[in-house]
């Protein structure tokens, strides 16, 4: 799990989310670090293929999603988390961390570069938009 500042300039890592067991239970428990978080939204990893269909386990995430987006106001938005791990795993490596510690935190540190990305992504819809509403 990652999270962002206030400005949306950031991410950080914030945890590891564990299965419950049950969608209900696993549902609740993200909806509960929601609160805890005061977080204006979700961003899902979505584990697309690399040719870039979606899977078996793409298609367990959206149901998910689609299960979470009934339990919470908030927005839940999927984004391509595609080799986010392998990049996380190498990036630790070049900040020279153990294996012991690349294993603890690779999920965090993927969390992190989805984040990221998406923030990127939306901050360039932002330029975007104004560029637009100056030629308007």
């Amino acid at each position: 799990m990652a999270v962002c500042d206030a400005l949306e300039t950031a991410a950080y890592p914030a945890g590891t989310i564990h299965r419950v067991g049950s969608l209900r239970r696993d549902v609740a428990a993200v909806a509960a670090i929601l609160v805890d978080q005061d977080a204006e939204g979700v961003v899902a990893g979505l584990p697309l293929s690399m040719d870039g269909s979606v899977g078996p386990q793409a298609e367990k995430v959206l149901g998910f999603v689609r299960a979470l987006r009934r339990a919470v106001s908030a927005p839940v938005v999927t984004w391509d988390e595609s080799l986010t791990s392998v990049e996380a795993d190498e990036m630790m490596i070049s900040h020279g961390a153990s294996r012991r510690k690349r294993r603890i935190m690779i999920d965090q540190m993927a969390a992190v570069l989805i984040l990221e990305s998406y923030l990127e992504h939306r901050r360039g819809l932002g330029a975007a938009e104004d560029a637009e509403s100056d030629r308007g």
